[in-house]
């Protein structure tokens, strides 16, 4: 970068202990800079601290560099170009207001030190390990500082972007990028995933076990999707096969006739069996759906939580009631 830089420094009491942060800024916005930086910054650290484990580059330091362009996620020296808004240049993706509640570039390009850099893959085939899971990102920030119903619609709500024009994983070995769909419908389909986990302490155990066990290494999709399997104790291969290797949204279908709930999945590859956890208030109800069509006699109260807005908010699927 070329450009008359001035810098101003802090030291994060961070999980690992102390950690150097760096702001390298244009003279002009310098003062702006001073309040308006390290409050994003602080606010990534704890969040993304919280969820994925100690910032991996403690050794480096952080910094957060003034750039011409929107942003990158150069390790361990994060440009931003995002001209001092909140939002996407001051959008909001969302459609909520989630969106302009914090500096995108700054948490989404600081995301990717855990997932981009210190996890990073060995084929750009299966770069959504880098964007889906930075995507979600987003939707933890937005849970950790707003509360769990602003991150249902953050995700919710840039599920508009997913274009389903190809798969997210194309060929390998031939230098081939997927879908830009791997941002959103990668970020939704994890959010499916830990809804159907009904577990949040499992959930960031698993995102800090990948922090953990693939530290400052390269990997391969298989060994994520494997890892979330054996960590979640239930075999995800058809989830991901669904969500990384098709266009399909698949449908799921159900009805209600005197207390009676039938329901199934369809368009979807087969034997896909998203586990399916139904909430309000204190009912919750957990389904495993397939392909086949099952039966199940609800109990007093279970029927209110058969609306397709909350099944759709909760999971990536196309909700159709066919009664």
């Amino acid at each position: 970068y070329i450009g008359k830089y001035v810098n101003f420094n802090e030291v994060y009491k961070g999980e690992k202990g102390p950690l150097d942060v760096n702001y390298w800024v244009l003279d002009y916005n310098l003062p702006k800079a001073k309040t308006y930086f390290p409050d994003q910054v602080h606010k990534m650290f704890k969040a993304f601290e919280h969820w994925f484990g100690p910032y991996p580059f403690y050794e480096d330091g952080y910094q957060l560099i003034d750039a011409s362009h929107t942003g990158m996620e150069h390790q361990s020296a994060v440009s931003y170009g995002n001209n001092y808004k909140f939002g996407y240049r001051g959008r909001d993706a969302s459609g909520y207001g989630w969106g302009m509640k914090f500096d995108f570039i700054i948490i989404h390009e600081s995301g990717h030190e855990w997932f981009g850099n210190n996890i990073t893959t060995n084929d750009l085939a299966d770069m959504w390990v880098h964007e889906g899971f930075t995507n979600y990102s987003e939707t933890l920030f937005v849970d950790y500082h707003f509360g769990e119903q602003a991150g249902n619609e953050y995700n919710y709500g840039i599920r508009k972007g997913i274009r389903n024009d190809k798969p997210i994983i194309p060929d390998y070995n031939v230098n081939a990028q997927g879908s830009g769909d791997m941002y959103p419908k990668g970020g939704n389909m994890l959010h499916s995933i830990r809804h159907g986990l009904n577990n949040d302490v499992l959930f960031r155990n698993i995102l800090r076990g990948l922090n953990k066990k693939f530290y400052h290494k390269t990997v391969t999709s298989a060994q994520v999707e494997a890892y979330i399997s054996e960590m979640g104790k239930f075999n995800y291969v058809k989830v991901f096969d669904q969500y990384l290797r098709t266009t399909q949204i698949p449908t799921f279908n159900f009805s209600i006739e005197n207390g009676k709930l039938t329901y199934r999945y369809s368009n979807s590859v087969d034997g896909f069996n998203m586990p399916l956890v139904l909430k309000n208030g204190n009912t919750t109800l957990k389904l495993s759906p397939t392909t086949t069509a099952k039966t199940l006699v609800l109990k007093p109260g279970e029927e209110k939580l058969f609306t397709v807005d909350a099944i759709e908010k909760m999971f990536y699927v196309k909700a159709v009631n066919e009664k």
